[in-house]
Parts: C-alpha cells; structure tokens; sequence
C-alpha cells in the first residue's frame, strides 16, 4: 500500500493495533455481509467479546487492561475501515462502559467487575425519542417506556437507562436485556453503519432494586473533577462524552487514510477520457496531495488530545472545562479534515470508480454517521467552545 510503503512510520502519533489484530480479516471479510443484512456475524460478535478489546477501558479495580486512550484509538482506528458498524458498536461499548463506572462509583465495584471479567456487552439508548419512568414499589422500581438510539443493543447484554427524566437529575440504573419483559426492535434504516443495532429498547414493566439506581447529575463531568468525589479510578475523571468524540475522531483518520491508499493504487492503471493516464492529470494530483494533507493533520491533531490524556491520568490531574473543549474540539476538527479528504477521493475516484462498486462507496456512507453524531456535531461544539473562550459559562449537559 502507497501509505505503508512511502513513510516510515518511526514517530508517528498513531501507533498498530494489538488486542483486536487476531479478528481484523475476520471483521473485514463479514463487511459486505454486514451492511446488505443490516447485522454483524454472530460468530463475529462471539469472537470480539472472547477478546481483551472489551475490557480495555475497565480499571485494574474492575479486573480491566486500563488501556491507555491512545492505544484504544489505535484499535479502532484499525477496525474502522474495514467495517464502521463493527468498530462503532466496539467504540460505543468501550465509552459506556467508561460512563458507566463513572457513574455507579466504587459502590458499585463488584457489579461493574462482573461485567468486565465476564467480558460483557454494554449499550445505552438515550436519543430523541427516548421516554421511561420509573415507580416506585415495595423497594423495587417498574420501568416502562422506551429508550432510541441503542447502538449494538442486539450485541449487548446489558443497557443503560436514565429514566424520570422531568425531574432534575434523572435517575439512572443499568438493565440486563435478557430480562424477558425488555425487547429490541430493529428501527436503524439509515444509510450509515446498517449494522449497528442502533435500534429502540422497550422497557413493559422492568422491575429493578431501588439499591441498583443512581442520579445522573446535570453537567456530571463537574463531579468527577471534584477531588472529594471518589472514583473507582483517576482515568474515570475524564468525561466520557468527549472520550467519545475523540475515538470517533480516530476512527474517522482511519477511514480516510484506508480509503486514500486504496485509490491511490487502484487508479495507478486506470484510464480517463480519450485515452489520458489518471496518474498523469494535473488536478489528480492536487487532490491527492490535499487529500493526503488533510488526513495527516486530523491524525495529528486527535492523537495529540489523546496523549494529553494520557498524560493527565498518569499524573492524577483532574480535567478543566478548558480540557473538556480541548478534547472535544480535537476529535471534531479531525471528523471535518477527513469528512473532506472524503470528498476529494470522491472527486478522484469519479463514476468510474464508483460503478466498480469497490469498497470506498460502502465507507463513504458509514463516514457519514461521525460528524452527525450529536456528541461530535461541530455546531454544538464550536458554539460553547467559543462561549468558554469569551468567559461566559457553558451549557452542555454532557
């Protein structure tokens, strides 16, 4: 490949990956599968929760590899382009359970290892559309309504749920989905990530011990900055939606770069209008060289976030608001680098490449999920950033 072979790779920001290198043919040749039946190959998914890459962001505390932020985006940042669906319902799994542990606490420590050395799935559906309560009864509480939004729910085994949402703070408690009165039902039509399960959870009269359930505070990264907050550990003070965006921005590199090495090859030979090489075109080249540019500085910039935080958990330092934009404008800005590095391979490829149904047209809709994502949409993380800047007080929840 033109990227493996042109660069030497000596001091790069990113790095391979390692736990999940055993399954990455496996998850590349279940793709196609994956996005023309809108789900992930069961033995796939049996495979990825028998390997290590599930418990990378659970603390030794929690019998986890506590696995740097940076060595997790290499991870994904390799599953990516071979199948977004895959990668993204591993990514979401990996920030949740993160949320998770910073949300239950160390009163909680036994039940959150269980699910780490068990090597269990987690989701959360909590987008539009989401509506449960709670009542009360006998020391236990009912729960009914439904939660959207529940990536790999039908992978997962275990969901997170904030319900009573009127009042301030929800509550929220983490849900077995083998329970017989919860139920999936596979509403995810989009054009991105087929096979991402991310579908609506019905809850009909879920029963929970009241001694299962925590408030989830507004602004809840502000807790966990506090040095009096106990933390099951120091990683768990880093706010889990801009971990998100950060991986995201991660994942988004390496879809990029993947697709950018593969065109590059595979028009090497290729032939335009009235006989003119490909190769030899003028505005081919810029493309690619723009292209080529862009990627670079998203990986770049994401990774040096990344290594930030890192760095900040080693030395047992507690993010600032100013770290939380930091993070989250990092991962955002390398989502919009390569969103138009994207469209310059779009550009080069043609129609031609397109009508040779090649795997770039399956990459370039699943792309399109990351800049979408509410947690990574540059208008709602520019805005407050920029709020931040000129001293006013931020308003994002999460």
């Amino acid at each position: 490949m033109v990227g493996e072979s042109l660069y030497s790779f000596l001091g790069h920001a990113h790095g391979r990956a390692s736990y999940i290198v055993p399954l990455l043919k496996d998850i590349a040749m279940q793709a196609l599968e994956a996005d023309r039946t809108r789900s992930i190959s069961a033995n796939l998914i049996k495979a990825i929760k028998r390997n290590d890459i599930m418990r990378l962001t659970a603390s030794p505390e929690l019998s986890g590899l506590n696995e740097t932020y940076v060595g997790i985006a290499n991870e994904l940042r390799a599953i990516a382009p071979l199948c977004t669906s895959t990668a993204w319902v591993i990514w979401n799994h990996l920030v949740l359970f993160h949320h998770f542990c910073a949300l239950l606490g160390p009163k909680h420590i036994d039940f959150l290892g269980e699910i780490s050395t068990k090597h269990q799935w987690v989701c959360q559906g909590a987008g539009a559309g989401t509506t449960v309560t709670g009542t009360a009864n006998n020391g236990r509480v009912v729960l009914n309504g439904v939660s959207a939004f529940g990536s790999g729910c039908r992978y997962a085994d275990w969901t997170g749920i904030a319900f009573n949402a009127e009042s301030a703070p929800p509550d929220f408690a983490i849900i077995n989905l083998g329970d017989p009165n919860v139920r999936i039902d596979p509403t995810w039509e989009a054009m991105s990530v087929r096979a991402s399960a991310t579908d609506h959870i019905y809850f009909d009269d879920v029963e929970i011990s009241a001694s299962h359930i925590v408030p989830w505070p507004i602004k809840d990264r502000v807790c966990y900055r506090d040095p009096d907050h106990r933390v099951i550990h120091q990683r768990y003070r880093e706010d889990w939606g801009v971990t998100a965006v950060m991986w995201l921005g991660a994942m988004a590199s390496g879809i990029a770069d993947t697709s950018l090495n593969e065109m590059a090859e595979g028009i090497k030979e290729r032939v335009a209008i009235f006989g003119t090489k490909m190769v030899e075109r003028p505005t081919i080249h810029v493309n690619i060289g723009k292209a080529r540019a862009l990627i670079d500085a998203a990986t770049d910039t994401v990774y040096a976030a990344l290594r930030e935080t890192d760095a900040r958990i080693a030395a047992k330092a507690a993010p600032t608001e100013g770290d939380y934009f930091r993070q989250a404008s990092a991962g955002m800005q390398a989502i919009v680098l390569c969103d138009e590095a994207m469209k310059l391979i779009l550009r080069v490829l043609g129609g031609n490449g397109l009508r040779e149904g090649t795997d770039f047209e399956r990459r370039y809709r699943d792309f399109q999920a990351l800049p979408l994502h509410i947690l990574a949409h540059i208008d709602r993380i520019t805005e407050q950033h920029g709020r931040i800047i000129l001293g006013l007080e931020s308003q994002n929840p999460f």
